[in-house]
């Protein structure tokens, strides 16, 4: 069967649109969607990875198409897995359906697949084309793709703040800065990482929950960063850690301060300390040091953790930036003007020192939402 590529291109969209569909469900896998076209060109199948152990997007399609499938063709968003995991490898099912050709958009780099289904597809005879929306796909599980690639997860750092760019007041107030419809969207967000990152400050000043309500498909780890280990001995995150994780990361020798935490449910890990200043050249004396970025990136990687999201407070999220480990920012401008020198700013840390050494994001969208601005910036991405 001749390949088509507007009509493939249509095709391999769709099924982007519903890989899309297990953001949050299917992590630390990746996110698939297919769609099955019979011999006459009519879509008889769609499906997607719809959660984490369950049934690929390609037998969903499959079950939906069921005798249609035979002699027409498979769109998948990711190379059809040959390996035994959870499931029977996909390839299986692909030959069991009778579709003579498969339009996959991208190779899966995966170990136990790695061109593996591809190539077991084209030696039973299968037509198969491979990079149909590949830029797309590798788009879509960018987060799956880091993890694969480094051992580390996809990092989003998150903040509102005003148009003359504060946080707070100049006392510290900060509530509310963005608006409703704003703080329903960062409750979404939360519901589908991994991991949500404060520091200490943070905790001492707001006493978050970190919680996503209403509930999201995933119940994200509250992480604390606190490289002295001194913490409230009574907060929210505290008091609430047999219910939701809590995991306090903060350097060694400073465990024995957190006892009490541990005692409750919270989990201490110990890490190196960040000297950012040093690392990078300076030769001024250090006023500020905090846990290491990498070194929690790297735990939350061994744990298989695929996105998470760094809330705040400006230090903590100065060390991510410092440290080169965010891949995507949401922020929420709010029309409003706080004003004051010491009313302070969303991002700290050591910095750059010219706007030419200044991070640049690849990909910027824009929205209003509600009465705010959001914009979300993505770390490039290539294939």
């Amino acid at each position: 069967m001749p390949g088509d590529f507007p009509t493939d291109e249509r095709h391999t969209r769709r099924a982007l649109a519903l890989a899309g569909r297990g953001r949050g469900s299917v992590e630390p896998n990746p996110m698939v969607g297919a769609v099955v076209v019979d011999a006459a060109g009519a879509v008889v199948g769609e499906g997607w990875h719809e959660r984490f152990g369950g049934p690929h997007a390609e037998v969903n399609a499959f079950a939906a198409a069921g005798e249609k499938a035979r002699g027409g063709t498979l769109y998948v968003t990711l190379e059809p897995c040959c390996h035994h995991g959870k499931t029977p490898p996909c390839t299986d099912a692909v030959l069991r359906s009778g579709v003579r050709r498969v339009v996959a958009a991208m190779a899966d780099p995966f170990p136990k697949v790695a061109g593996g289904g591809i190539g077991l597809l084209r030696a039973a005879g299968l037509d198969v084309t491979v990079g149909v929306g590949e830029a797309d796909a590798w788009e879509l599980n960018a987060p799956y793709l880091k993890l694969l690639a480094t051992g580390t997860p996809w990092v989003i750092a998150k903040w509102a703040m005003t148009l003359d760019g504060k946080i707070a007041t100049r006392t510290g107030d900060s509530k509310w800065i963005s608006g409703e419809e704003s703080r329903r969207r960062v409750h979404e967000l939360r519901g589908r990482v991994d991991a949500i990152i404060v520091g200490r400050g943070t905790v001492i000043a707001d006493d978050p929950l970190l919680t996503a309500r209403p509930p999201g498909p995933r119940v994200a780890a509250r992480v604390v960063l606190s490289a002295s280990g001194e913490l409230p001995e009574r907060c929210q995150l505290r008091t609430t850690a047999r219910e939701a994780p809590v995991i306090v990361y903060t350097t060694a020798g400073n465990e024995g301060k957190l006892a009490g935490w541990a005692a409750d449910g919270a989990e201490v890990m110990a890490v190196r300390v960040a000297d950012s200043r040093r690392e990078s050249g300076r030769e001024e004396s250090l006023s500020a040091r905090a846990t290491h970025p990498t070194e929690i990136l790297s735990d939350l990687g061994r744990r298989r953790f695929t996105n998470i999201l760094v809330e705040g407070g400006a230090g903590v999220l100065g060390s991510f930036l410092d440290a080169g480990a965010i891949d995507e920012a949401h922020v929420y401008l709010a029309p409003r003007l706080v004003g004051g020198a010491a009313a302070p700013t969303p991002v700290g840390g050591v910095g750059v020192e010219r706007i030419a050494e200044a991070f640049q994001f690849g990909r910027t969208e824009v929205e209003v939402v509600g009465g705010d601005v959001f914009v979300r910036c993505r770390r490039a991405v290539t294939s």
